[in-house]
């Protein structure tokens, strides 16, 4: 489901070193470093200096043409790129349309091309990781949706069809049949969004920014949709992971090496689990460089907040979030991949914790639906400092010089505590410092190690003192630092920070 959300003095001390800092100014930007590469590597995320890699951001897509125009009130600017560094986010999810890669079949629009590329450069400028989304909702504008065009498909609405429009379009007998040709690379629909892929792949070939390239979201069935309730569809599942393969295959024919990012069938959304990389339903993935990307919404809360429906909806969320996590939990053990939330939201803080913690919990990243520029024509306020934006501005781990162990946050006072385990890095392990959290200043404690960052930095960098653990603890001046949530929805060797 998809809807625009409102984001809504250092002293030695024995075992580390204790620092305290004055309040940080609020609009003081996170220090801009150009990024190096970030590969899957196992399970985990790497940069080009071996270091485990936490992503935090959001999404940034536009849906209507002329697509990705920075200025038009939607899409990233560079004010906006230095807002989300200031917060301490690391990565954008960029829409991208196939309708605007190649409005004619067969014909790539280059001008489309080179906007992205540019958003791509400013994002890269600031450190920020960028995935190259292509979105789609309802396949396309004949059913009100967006994402393929005109020409990919035959089928269209016939008059006696009610369209409730999204979500609940993906109904439509209409569009099930048009679903039905694109898994049946009718026409060569999947080449030729194959060869849009492959241009795009070219385009920004070697530019580090670029996370991957995530080849189709949330897919429908088609006609199979019932076969994937109430235990998920292998059967289909098998034609659907050869599209993807065939996909793939075409981005690897520009690039060798950029990842690329599969997204289980869209029924995931209502907890129904995948068949991905899952012998032998399906075959296993060879690809070192495939990742995931999954979705975690809980539906009756958002049902609770698009129809109207009743706000003690949202009391079922938890046992949803369990369910859709401990899919993702079979989904990266069985294929020792990445996985990361690239799609999440509510307007709820409990509900949006849910999230967020159980991530934190595994070492997995996520990026929160939606954020739209306040530096268009309408102008705006910074969304982060008010609603569920504390939930979201978070201290945490950016990139770890060793394996992941621990990692606990509270949104509400700031308390952080991380444990990892060191190895060899050129790099040292660094910090990002909430700039919402510590307004008269942070307190910075480490065992096993210590920090060698100015006093107040944005960035707290960490260096181990030896092969042991190395915990840091983040907190306020009047606090003990000891005031964390729990492991929530945890299950045993969940974690996906090993990099093995």
């Amino acid at each position: 489901m998809r809807k625009f959300l409102p984001i809504g003095i250092a002293a030695a001390v024995v075992a580390g070193v204790l620092a305290w800092s004055p309040a940080a100014s609020a609009d003081e930007p996170a220090p801009k470093a150009p990024p190096t590469q970030v590969r899957p590597q196992g399970r985990a995320l790497v940069d080009g200096y071996g270091r485990t890699v936490l992503l935090h951001g959001v999404n940034n897509v536009d849906k209507d043409a002329p697509y990705v125009e920075p200025g038009d009130g939607l899409t990233i600017t560079a004010a906006d790129a230095d807002l989300l560094a200031q917060h301490g986010f690391n990565t954008v999810r960029l829409g991208v349309e196939f309708d605007g890669l190649m409005p004619q079949r067969g014909v790539v629009d280059g001008a489309y091309l080179d906007r992205i590329a540019g958003v791509v450069d400013v994002l890269g400028a600031r450190g920020i990781h960028v995935l190259l989304d292509n979105h789609q909702d309802g396949i396309g504008k004949p059913w009100g949706g967006n994402g393929f065009p005109d020409w990919a498909t035959t089928a269209r609405p016939q008059p006696w069809e009610p369209n409730p429009g999204f979500p609940l379009n993906y109904l439509m007998p209409s569009m099930n049949i048009a679903w039905d040709e694109i898994w049946a690379n009718k026409d060569g629909v999947l080449d030729q969004l194959g060869t849009a892929l492959a241009a795009l792949a070219t385009r920004v070939a070697g530019n580090p920014a670029v996370l991957g390239i995530e080849l189709m979201n949330e897919p429908w069935p088609g006609s199979p949709f019932l076969t994937c309730f109430p235990n998920g569809c292998p059967e289909f599942d098998r034609t659907y992971q050869a599209a993807m393969q065939k996909l793939t295959d075409h981005v690897r024919s520009a690039s060798a090496t950029v990842p690329v990012y599969w997204e289980p069938n869209v029924t995931w959304n209502e907890t129904m689990p995948s068949n991905l990389g899952n012998p032998p339903a399906t075959p296993a993935v060879t690809d070192p460089n495939v990742a995931f990307s999954v979705h975690d919404y809980c539906i009756p809360s958002q049902l609770s907040i698009y129809l109207g429906l009743p706000g003690g909806l949202k009391a079922a969320c938890p046992v949803q979030h369990d369910k859709t996590w401990a899919n993702i939990d079979s989904l990266g053990s069985r294929t020792n991949r990445p996985v990361i939330v690239t799609e999440f939201g509510d307007t709820d803080a409990d509900v949006l914790a849910a999230t967020v913690d159980r991530a934190d919990d595994r070492f997995v990243g996520w990026q929160y639906w939606h954020y739209s520029s306040i530096f268009g024509p309408e102008g705006g306020t910074d969304p982060f400092t008010r609603g569920v934006g504390k939930q979201l501005v978070r201290t945490y781990p950016q990139a770890t010089a060793g394996t992941p162990g621990t990692l606990r946050f509270n949104a509400d006072n700031g308390d952080f505590r991380y444990t990892y385990t060191p190895r060899s890095s050129s790099k040292p392990t660094e910090i990002y410092v909430s700039d919402l959290h510590y307004p008269a200043g942070y307190v910075a404690e480490v065992t096993g190690g210590h920090t060698t960052s100015p006093a107040g930095a944005r960035i707290v960098t960490v260096e181990a003192d030896g092969p042991g653990p190395v915990t840091v603890k983040i907190h306020r001046p009047d606090s003990d630092g000891n005031n964390l949530p729990g492991t929530a929805g945890s299950t045993s060797g969940s974690t996906g920070g090993a990099g093995s």
